[in-house]
C-alpha cells in the first residue's frame, strides 16, 4: 500500500513538474527545489525502493498460498520461494 501511495503522488508531482512553464527557465537543481512534493517524493519513493520494499509485494505470497492449497491434496507442499516439499505418505491400516 505504502509503495503504491508514494508512487502515484511521485508521477502526479512529476506531470506537476513536467508542466510548469518555470521548469524550462531555470537549472535543474533549482527546478527540484521550486517543486519541494516532487523532490521528497523521488528521495521517499529512491528509499523505499533501498530498503527493499519492491521484495514484499504480496503477490507471490498469493500464488505460494494457492499452489500450497492444491498441493496439499496430493500430500506435497511447497515452501515460499516455490520449492517442492515432499511429504511422506500416510500408512493406511
Amino acid at each position: 500500500v505504502i509503495l503504491i501511495v508514494v508512487s502515484v503522488c511521485t508521477a502526479s508531482g512529476a506531470w506537476n513538474w513536467l508542466m510548469d512553464p518555470e521548469t524550462q527557465k531555470v537549472s535543474f537543481f533549482i527546478s527540484f527545489l521550486n517543486h519541494t512534493f516532487f523532490t521528497i517524493r523521488c528521495i521517499t519513493l529512491i528509499g523505499l525502493f533501498f530498503a527493499g520494499i519492491h521484495r514484499r509485494v504480496v503477490a507471490p505470497s498469493i500464488i505460494a498460498a494457492r499452489c500450497q492449497t492444491v498441493l496439499a491434496e496430493y500430500n506435497t507442499s511447497c515452501d515460499d520461494t516455490g520449492k517442492l516439499i515432499l511429504k511422506p505418505r500416510p500408512h493406511v491400516q
